[in-house]
């Protein structure tokens, strides 16, 4: 059986939340997804944007945005826990690219610490 392809699992710790927003993921999407030569597609996300008493309401874990940035060649998802200071992404492509560089980019963008780096063939 082949390699169908690889995925980054990150979990990071001690961020900065600046980014922690649409606008600042959306940024953050554009500059991975140039670093690792990816072409994007459609970007979703989930939050409680617009929903302010929700938001409030939410237990600490779950006080964050969602989203997934679909690539031609699968996708990135993200999620973020504001009250933490954690991000946690999912990067899954057919595509090669090279993982330390996106590990260390990642950490860099979000001033926070590698907790967990794993990659995980696809078959």
């Amino acid at each position: 059986m082949s390699n169908y392809g690889k995925e980054l699992i990150l979990d990071i710790h001690d961020c900065s939340t600046e980014l922690f927003n649409r606008k600042g993921l959306t940024h953050f999407f554009e500059q991975l997804c140039n670093l690792i030569d990816m072409e994007r597609c459609d970007l979703h996300f989930w939050d409680y944007e617009g929903e302010p008493e929700e938001y409030a309401k939410a237990p600490i874990h779950l006080k964050g945005t969602s989203a997934i940035q679909f690539i031609t060649t699968s996708n990135v998802t993200i999620h973020t826990l504001d009250e933490m200071k954690r991000v946690y992404i999912n990067i899954f492509s057919c595509k090669e690219f090279d993982t330390s560089l996106t590990s260390d980019f990642v950490a860099r963008v979000f001033e926070g610490t590698v907790m967990q780096s794993k990659v995980v063939d696809r078959v």
